[in-house]
């Protein structure tokens, strides 16, 4: 194999295939074409394609890696295993789960987030737990972090003694995984934990994929959890041809459970490893990998390096900072139309990134007002709206029975006139004969008082067995065509005759279009299509495998969400003190594992994702939560060396020479600092469609600067109010004309104005500006 169009890392990476190796592979260096032709170095090294396995996150992430070996490798590349981790595990519980000897059979549910809320609300239900005071959500996170930890009911409990509250979740725990094996049902976390349980367990399963997998490669490694990390251990075996590939800079799903330190101690649990850094980055500008690598170096836990690149430096990164939130947007939104009016970009190499997913809500409204197309990654997931579920409901009872969340979604769908209280009885039936809901249907006569309540019921089950002789013989799509034939589902959308129907059914539309693409992609892979494996490739969809890079739009994404993607332009939002970084992580401590890492890393993420262009903004006010908030600009933003940014920053000069710009009933005079010493003048702004318009006519931004300032404040004549000393302090009383009465916590010298911070007598703490705030001493 011609390896020379690879750098010396990426071939080193490629031809070192004995024990365990760790590839340190830095944003946009190619780590997919190391993979990829690492396995096809094997193939041609005499190793047989079905004894490699290669592992990563996301289904988009699969599907390139799969089709960049068939395409390098051609005949015999189908039996290499590539999949990601959790349908790698499905895979091997279809197989086994019965040897797990806990009931499950291999035509398990696997629930999605609504199926487990749904669960857990039963499950506190049953529990008599009030859920307005323990949430069920606080619930289901706790259940899923015992789970990635390989933390089972059992040593949960034990865990768990002397700690009332820790015993409450250890009884939900308990109830709620009693519930899924009943159901014959895993939750994605079970996905994982059962396949460890089961290849722990079972020495000849274990035994079994040790033989089968001698080379085994793990992508993104960094995103690793506990459970995974056994996953790999176990799967490995004694022969130790593990290749893991990843970034600790862009470990950043510590919520979901990632654990940074399965990479950063990678050589401690292998200790013969081989290290290999791919610095050279094929993705960015030299000025953008500049400020990333500027920004990420503030880390203490990290192993060390730099990407850098032979391509020119590129634009500076473009700063700028605005009133308010609804300016930052109003900028955001009409730069990009003012690109795309010029020529000079297209909507799809445009995307807007955001910390959280509030932030989408003023955007969309400019993008609406710019006639922009957009969409939002990471919004409503297809398979979460209603007829969806509904229809996927009926596939799972068909194919499952046992699964009482599906049954009890549909069993009035189409209204059958069976309501909540039947169903109550039918359920505490189930449960004294031991029984699924489903079994306790098909025996409803038997049920006491059930009526005339029994003949619908009777009706329905009559459906559910004519729909799985239909699944028996005909194709998954046949049998989704039958479901809404036979419910009247599509008809009575019809009838109904909204917008909203009409969207209902072209959803519907396209779940059989998707019925028909899964058909036929398993006869081209060689496999047997089924309404098993169906069910199975719907579960496993995510968020990112929605988003299709040959479609004209912009992109509005969460940073998480934005990881393993690049664009020609980028646009960063709400960077700010207080929102990116969030206050949590400002005050937590150091280490790779604090939360002020992590969002550093978090921020080099996004950074990264911009090939040529770089803009980040930032909102002076912000409204949180109903609240307004004074943010300062994030400490990322700084991090950044001055020479490699352009913005609405320049020389301080007189404070006479400053013009004004009004802020309701005031107008804000700044002089900035800048980042330790202030930026040279720069771009000067006006009309909409440029730069910062809040609408189709033209508007003048105000200046802002990067870190401290002094402040004048104006009245709407132009007489201006110097900052004075305040009548108050530190344990005073004071008033609010809205929050009324508290006790002033702290005072903070900003230069420009003192934020103070006040514990409301009712409404609790709060910080605010003292120009703004008016609080008057009691």
């Amino acid at each position: 194999m011609n390896l020379d169009f690879l750098n010396d890392k990426q071939r080193e990476g490629v031809v070192t295939t004995e024990g365990p190796v760790l590839i340190l592979a830095g944003a946009g260096s190619g780590k997919t074409r190391v993979l990829t032709h690492r396995v096809a170095y094997l193939i041609e090294q005499g190793v047989m394609p079905y004894n490699i396995m290669a592992i990563t996150f996301t289904n988009k992430a699969a599907r390139e890696m799969r089709e960049r070996i068939d395409n390098i490798v051609g005949f015999g590349s189908d039996g290499v295993w590539v999949a990601t981790f959790h349908a790698s595990c499905v895979r091997i519980l279809r197989r086994f789960c019965e040897n797990l000897g806990q009931g499950y059979s291999s035509n398990f549910t696997i629930y999605d987030t609504d199926d487990c809320k749904t669960l857990m609300k039963e499950v506190c239900k049953y529990l008599q737990i009030d859920t307005k005071q323990f949430k069920e959500r606080t619930f289901l996170n706790v259940i899923s972090d015992a789970k990635n930890k390989l933390i089972g009911p059992e040593e949960f409990t034990n865990r768990a003694m002397g700690d009332f509250n820790m015993s409450r979740q250890a009884t939900v725990y308990r109830e709620y995984q009693a519930r899924l094996r009943q159901n014959n049902a895993f939750d994605f976390d079970d996905l994982i934990m059962k396949t460890v349980e089961l290849l722990r367990l079972d020495g000849d399963v274990r035994a079994y994929y040790n033989d089968k997998f001698k080379y085994i490669m793990v992508d993104e490694y960094q995103d690793t959890n506990a459970a995974q990390f056994e996953l790999v251990r176990l799967l490995t075996g004694g022969a130790q041809n593990l290749c893991v590939v990843g970034d600790d800079d862009q470990s950043i799903y510590k919520f979901r459970g990632a654990d940074i330190y399965n990479i950063l101690n990678f050589e401690q649990h292998f200790p013969a490893a081989h290290v290999i850094k791919l610095e050279q980055n094929y993705r960015s500008t030299g000025n953008i990998l500049e400020a990333a690598n500027s920004v990420i170096a503030n880390n203490e836990g990290r192993k060390e390096k730099a990407l850098w690149t032979e391509a020119e430096d590129g634009d500076k990164i473009q700063f700028q900072q605005f009133d308010s939130a609804y300016e930052e947007a109003s900028f955001i939104a009409s730069n990009i139309g003012a690109l795309v009016r010029k020529g000079e970009a297209d909507y799809k190499d445009c995307a807007v990134l955001y910390r959280t997913n509030a932030q989408s809500r003023l955007i969309e409204e400019k993008m609406i007002y710019e006639g922009i197309p957009y969409k939002i990654v990471g919004g409503v997931n297809f398979y979460s709206r209603k007829e969806i579920k509904d229809v996927l409901a009926y596939l799972k009872t068909v194919d499952n029975g046992s699964d009482d969340i599906a049954v009890q979604r549909i069993i009035n769908i189409p209204k059958r006139g069976i309501g909540a209280t039947t169903i109550t009885k039918v359920s505490d039936f189930a449960r004294e004969r031991g029984l699924n809901f489903y079994e306790a249907l098909l025996h409803c006569e038997e049920v006491p008082s059930i009526g005339k309540a029994a003949t619908k019921i009777q009706g329905f089950t009559s459906l559910i067995e004519k729909l799985r002789q239909i699944a028996q013989e005909e194709s998954v799509s046949a049998l989704v065509e039958e479901i809404l034939d036979q419910t009247d589902y599509v008809a009575e959308l019809k009838a109904e005759g909204t917008d909203e129907a009409k969207a209902r059914i072209e959803n519907i539309d396209e779940l059989l279009t998707k019925a028909v693409a899964y058909e036929k992609d398993a006869r081209d892979d060689g496999e047997e299509p089924t309404l098993s494996g169906f069910l199975e490739d719907v579960a496993l969809v995510a968020d990112i495998d929605s988003y299709e890079e040959s479609d004209n739009y912009v992109v509005l994404m969460t940073l998480h969400g934005a990881k393993g993607l690049e664009f020609p332009r980028v646009y960063m939002a709400g960077m700010e003190d207080g929102l990116f970084p969030g206050q949590a992580a400002i005050f937590d401590g150091g280490g790779a594992d604090s939360e002020l890492e992590e969002e550093r890393r978090l921020a080099y993420v996004g950074i990264t994702r911009a090939r040529e262009h770089l803009t980040m903004t930032a909102a002076r006010m912000r409204m949180v939560r109903g609240e307004t908030a004074f943010h300062k600009i994030s400490r990322f933003v700084k991090e950044i060396p001055e020479e490699l940014v352009k913005g609405n920053l320049w020389e301080p000069k007189p404070m006479d020479d400053y013009s004004s710009t009004p802020i309701g009933e005031y107008s804000v005079y700044q002089k900035p600092s800048g980042f330790g010493k202030p930026f040279a003048a720069s771009t000067s702004y006006g009309t909409a469609g440029s730069t910062a318009g809040t609408g189709k006519g033209s508007y003048s931004a105000s200046r802002y600067s990067v870190g401290s300032s002094t402040t004048a404040v104006a009245n709407k004549n132009g007489t201006k109010i110097e900052k004075s000393e305040l009548d108050y302090g530190i344990g005073d009383r004071v008033s609010h004309i809205k929050f009324k009465e508290g006790t002033v916590k702290d005072i903070i010298d900003e230069g420009r104005d003192y934020e103070v911070t006040v514990e409301f007598d009712g409404v609790g703490v709060k910080k605010m500006f003292a120009s703004f705030a008016k609080l008057k001493k009691l």
